[in-house]
């Protein structure tokens, strides 16, 4: 049974919808038990997920993007995590990322390559999508991976959206798809 922990913050509640399609993704693949651990308000998760992410093996970060990069909440996160790098706990694990902004574009791609840096701080393995991108012309707003994103997954939630309307379907079905192969590739691969 392989183990995948979503770590995520959510200032508004889009990115946690996010999150829960990830991690139902996660989930959809036999032998994968997958839970999620949100980052609170201050930025710091309970003493036990620390425990949970050294188990893991892989790790999903995620967060929106606040004026192009990860908020400060999960960048306090990032910084705590500075312990499990000094005893190597992350090493050799999978790790992957999804990011949501009010914005069609919003620099989502600079909160993936910082998210990219962590993992890679944490020399861990990162895992992109591999979701063909919606850029027909016949595309339509609600299509997987409309926003074209390789590095991990991105979704579009509009600032005055209700929660039950955003993310739209297309890219939570998105993180969907990004969670499943995530969780297939750390069932069926095994780091050195």
């Amino acid at each position: 049974m392989k183990k995948i922990c979503a770590v995520y913050f959510s200032g508004y509640g889009h990115t946690a919808r996010q999150a829960g399609a990830v991690i139902e993704g996660l989930a959809s693949v036999a032998d994968v038990d997958a839970s999620g651990i949100v980052i609170d308000a201050e930025g710091q998760v309970r003493d036990e997920a620390w425990v949970q992410l050294a188990a893991a093996d892989a790790i999903v970060f995620g967060c929106p993007t606040y004026m192009g990069n990860v908020p400060w909440q999960f960048k306090r996160f990032a910084d705590a995590s500075s312990k499990a790098w000094f005893a190597r706990h992350w090493r050799d694990k999978f790790a992957a990322g999804f990011t949501n902004s009010g914005s069609m574009n919003g620099d989502k791609h600079s909160t993936l390559n910082y998210l990219f840096t962590l993992s890679m701080q944490h020399a861990m393995l990162w895992v992109g999508s591999d979701l063909m991108p919606a850029n027909t012309l016949a595309a339509q707003r609600d299509d997987v991976n409309y926003l074209g994103a390789f590095a991990g997954a991105m979704a579009q939630s509009p600032v005055d959206a209700p929660l039950e309307n955003a993310p739209g379907p297309g890219d939570l079905l998105t993180a969907r798809l990004f969670g499943e192969r995530v969780a297939r590739i750390a069932s069926r691969l095994t780091p050195a």
